[in-house]
């Protein structure tokens, strides 16, 4: 039997809100089986679960809520979650936004990987795709389907000389989330930073956390940790935004130019048809096939 996975002690940290521009504190702590991942508003005492029933808001980021408690920016967090097979988890955040660290989810991989993982006695549940579910949104588009284990596609298009039809597909049976995915970062146009900060917003923004990139180039004085790594980015935004659905997910997953509110969107749509998805236990035949299901990636 695969089993469910928590962490193994309670690990904390603190940064900088990517919005309000606060210092934010940190807690992970173990969690019982099957309770899920909840988010824990910690200077109001409010609980906030990681489903997609609790969204809020998908502008610039993914907010969840419960009633007066937000909390924005999870996806990258949870990303790390599913990337590292963690079913359970309660994470206390001391205001309204999840640190943005680097812009990526590597410093969560690694404050996930000090805790430690174990394993506890109950069975591990997925959800499994049964039938193709897709949203449109003019050129914008995403879609949900069966296939075996765990994939994204993702082709991002857009005017600028350094992100035209890039395309990034990848199996997680064959590519660790580690080493592919999580240090790839947030990234924006410079103009837009610019606009936002007069805004009032994005104001923990900088190149320390997030590429950005004028009419030609990148600013950031390294470059690029990937040769497409704003694609790879979306890729990571994608699986913690499909973790909102409350398991990991067995299937595959293809977007084009699609960001938070398209994902919430899909999710929303599978889950609003029962005969869309059945939720099982895993297979133990199919540990090496689901990434978010199976055993420990390798860094």
């Amino acid at each position: 039997m695969i089993v469910q996975r928590t962490l193994d002690h309670s690990i904390r940290c603190s940064g900088i809100g990517l919005h309000s521009g606060r210092k934010i504190e940190l807690v992970l702590h173990p969690a019982r089986e099957d309770s899920g991942i909840i988010f824990v508003r910690s200077d109001l005492g409010i609980d906030i679960p990681a489903r997609s029933d609790f969204v809020t808001d998908t502008r610039l980021c993914t907010t969840i809520g419960n009633g007066d408690a937000q909390i924005s920016t999870v996806e990258h967090l949870l990303s790390a979650l599913a990337g590292l097979g963690v079913d359970n988890a309660r994470i206390e955040v001391s205001g309204p936004e999840v640190p943005i660290m680097d812009g990526s989810s590597a410093p969560f991989v690694f404050l996930i990987q000090c805790a430690g993982i174990r394993e506890q006695s109950k069975a591990k549940k997925v959800l499994r795709v049964l039938k193709r579910v897709e949203v449109e949104d003019g050129n914008k588009r995403c879609a949900l389907y069966p296939a075996a284990g765990f994939k994204i596609s993702y082709l991002l298009d857009y005017d600028h000389p350094m992100l035209r039809k890039r395309k990034v597909s990848v199996d997680f049976s064959r590519q660790a989330y580690t080493r592919e995915i999580s240090r790839a970062r947030t990234f924006g146009f410079l103009h837009e930073v610019e606009a936002l900060q007069k805004a009032g917003l994005a104001l923990g923004g900088s190149l320390e956390n997030a590429i950005v990139l004028d009419t030609h180039r990148v600013v950031n004085e390294g470059g690029l940790r990937y040769e497409d790594e704003c694609v790879r980015h979306k890729i990571l935004d994608t699986l913690g935004d499909l973790f909102l659905s409350g398991y990991p997910i067995v299937g595959a997953f293809e977007g084009e130019l699609t960001g938070h509110d398209m994902n919430h969107k899909l999710v929303m749509t599978l889950l609003a048809d029962p005969s869309s998805y059945r939720i099982e236990e895993l297979q133990v035949d199919e540990t090496s096939a689901a990434l978010p299901a199976g055993k420990p990636q390798e860094a």
